[in-house]
């Protein structure tokens, strides 16, 4: 146990260095190697000339659903030759595919026509691509694309005189009012109601000399690739054979256009060129994108600061109770008379009835077995996160290593519930043993099935293909099951377990409470303070979700979840000792309401980040919206209800264990 403390605290010292320091010790990120370019004249084993431009789905913020590149009638390339994706790509609904651009290391492109797209005024087909362009125009999907495994960044100036560099860049702008980002890249898409497609882009490749990196192999012109920057234009080629890249004639799209009888031809250029950097290292080349993201503007204080609140607010909640307990446990131990032994008081009253099992055993049960396997998964997900192993670089990584994580801890989840509901003197094993393994896991499953029949509905990018959902069954039934058997197995073997108090045979009356200590009100209240601690970096989570920010400040993220574990441990016990103070021994589902009540706030947070930050205004991303939400919400929940339980019976246990009882 000591060894698992040492290595989650230097875990946690090297990342919040990693996050509060600009500048490191280059490193190469877990599994992610440099690869070597050189010209084509000078190839070797050991580099390669060709760059492969991949392109990846386009989103929005105005809309949930994705669609792949070649949904919208683009040039496409060969995707035969698509990378194979990883289970967490193809969830998240990443679908990389070849590029049709042709670029060579150190090859400058002047002016290259890619493809030209013909459309007809009225002919059916013809008018379906054209309205889905401008629909996805309209609702400004990006692009994005992905040289060396690094995305391709569009880079443009904001009001307080920075930069601000995006991971993904407008397929065009359509505009409607003076405000339109998209548009604001060029003075001259200024005519409303006209849709600007960006038909051209012009590639900056930043390289690294081989040199200057001093690593062996490398030739006279060989480099790697730091940075790949786009700027996309719309220009209007009137001789698709004899293109001009310098043009700045914009290709203006009425919004009727093309109709009867007219013809409208769009040609896609572009134009690549190379310049070399020996200022940055390839193992810094991500830093430009990181440090150019909003929220690193926000003052690390801030952050910090709630979080020391927090830790203040614990650390004083601990105290009192430990200082009042200690007194509350002298007070009994003296009481060693007959007539002092008829004055009992306070939670020591009810010590024939604080074990006796609570309604519904058999559900608890099920939901601590499940809140188990969750709070594992999180907290290894994030050990593997602040090693680096699930950076930004590595992508699909984070949702792949969750859910393997949570179908391989099925055993802990068996084990603990077998455990909690052989203490409540259940005997139905079976019942218990097929419903932890199928009731939230169902509940999860089922929620994604509802959202990916929507999102099959709308042929978006998102859908999860049938055989995947195959493989996820195959997961959950053929690998999370069986484990769930093994744990429950071991657990029913074990004797059960022994309560330190026996339990009355006649139930105690409970006196009436006060508002406070009711269980709705301490319900209510017990969820605020876990959720002062949270509400930070739940923007930047629910940022990089919705917003397609990018989630790289796992260090804080880790100390943010040891500071929740810990509010929720102690908020939980504190509530329930005042309880048993006012004679209520209704503790078992209380504790772990109490801790889980953090999640209604979640939900309530995403509710307000909806109306206040998205601008989603279709019924179908509005159901995906809040779907994904309940699941997230649920998790959490069992998360965080569980804390609370295991928190709240540990204690009870020791309090009832050290006190005299006659």
């Amino acid at each position: 146990m000591k060894g698992i403390v040492l290595i989650l605290g230097r875990c946690i010292l090297i990342l919040v260095s990693l996050n509060l320091v600009n500048h490191t010790i280059a490193f190469y990120l877990p599994g992610l190697a440099p690869v070597n370019y050189c010209k084509k004249s000078d190839m070797s084993g050991s580099c390669k000339s060709e760059i492969t431009l991949y392109v990846n789905r386009l989103n929005t913020e105005e809309s949930v659903i994705p669609y792949e590149y070649h949904h919208f009638d683009f040039c496409t390339g060969n995707e035969l030759n698509s990378p194979v994706e990883n289970l967490g790509q193809v969830v998240f609904g990443e679908r990389i595919r070849p590029g049709p651009y042709h670029i060579e290391f150190l090859k400058d492109v002047k002016c290259d026509v890619v493809c030209t797209k013909n459309y007809t005024g009225e002919d059916p087909e013809s008018d379906r691509r054209i309205m889905i362009l401008k629909k996805g125009i309209s609702l400004n999907y990006q692009h994005h694309w992905i040289v060396d495994n690094m995305p391709v960044t569009w880079c443009y100036p904001l009001d307080n005189d920075k930069q601000y560099c995006s991971t993904g860049f407008p397929m065009g702008c359509f505009v409607r009012s003076d405000s339109d980002e998209a548009c604001l890249v060029n003075s001259n898409y200024n005519r409303r109601g006209f849709y600007y497609i960006f038909n051209h882009v012009d590639l900056h490749i930043t390289y690294h000399s081989g040199h200057s990196e001093g690593s062996v192999g490398f030739h006279g012109n060989d480099g790697r690739i730091i940075s790949v920057k786009v700027t996309p234009r719309s220009i209007n080629h009137l001789n698709p054979s004899k293109v001009d890249c310098d043009n700045t004639d914009p290709l203006a799209v009425k919004s009727n256009s093309p109709i009867r009888g007219e013809h409208l031809s769009v040609t896609y250029t572009y134009r690549v060129s190379f310049k070399m950097d020996n200022s940055v290292k390839w193992s810094s080349r991500w830093d430009y994108i990181l440090e150019s993201m909003p929220h690193t503007n926000i003052q690390w204080f801030s952050i910090l600061n709630s979080l020391i609140i927090v830790l203040f607010l614990s650390g004083m909640v601990a105290m009192i109770m430990l200082r009042t307990l200690h007194k509350d446990i002298a007070r009994y131990n003296q009481m060693d008379s007959g007539e002092d032994a008829q004055e009992e008081f306070g939670w020591k009253l009810v010590h024939g009835d604080v074990f006796r099992p609570p309604r519904r055993g058999m559900l608890l049960s099920i939901f601590l077995g499940s809140g188990v396997q969750v709070t594992f998964m999180a907290l290894i997900t994030l050990a593997f996160a602040c090693l680096g192993f699930l950076s930004p670089a590595n992508r699909g990584a984070l949702m792949t290593c969750s859910m393997v994580l949570f179908v391989s801890l099925g055993t802990p989840a068996g084990y603990v519930s077998s455990r909690i509901y052989k203490s409540f003197g259940g005997v139905k094993w079976k019942s218990n043993v097929i419903l932890t393994s199928t009731v939230c896991p169902g509940i999860v499953f089922g929620l994604f099935f509802v959202m990916n029949l929507v999102l099959w509905h709308e042929s978006s990018s998102g859908a999860v293909p049938f055989s995947t959902l195959i493989a996820l069954l195959g997961l959950w039934f053929g690998v999370s099951v069986p484990l769930t058997f093994v744990g429950a197995y071991l657990g029913f073997r074990k004797r059960a377990l022994e309560h330190p108090v026996r339990t009355n045979q006649i139930p105690r009356q409970i006196p009436d409470q006060s508002i406070y200590t009711q269980p709705i009100p301490g319900i209510i209240m017990g969820g605020v303070l876990p959720f002062g601690c949270i509400f930070i970096q739940l923007f930047f989570i629910l940022s990089s979700i919705w917003s397609n920010q990018m989630y790289y400040m796992f260090g804080f993220l880790f100390l943010v979840f040891l500071i929740l574990i810990i509010t929720c441990s102690e908020t939980t016990v504190l509530l329930c000792y005042f309880h048993l103070c006012a004679e209520d021994y209704h503790w078992w589902w209380r504790s772990f309401l109490t801790s889980g009540f953090t999640a209604v706030y979640l939900f309530i947070y995403c509710c307000h980040y909806f109306f206040t930050k998205l601008s989603i205004k279709d019924g179908a991303s509005m159901f995906l919206y809040f779907g994904y939400t309940c699941i997230m919400v649920f998790l959490f929940f069992l998360l965080t209800g569980t804390i609370g339980f295991m928190a709240c019976f540990f204690f009870i246990r020791k309090i009832y264990s050290v006190v005299k009882v006659d």
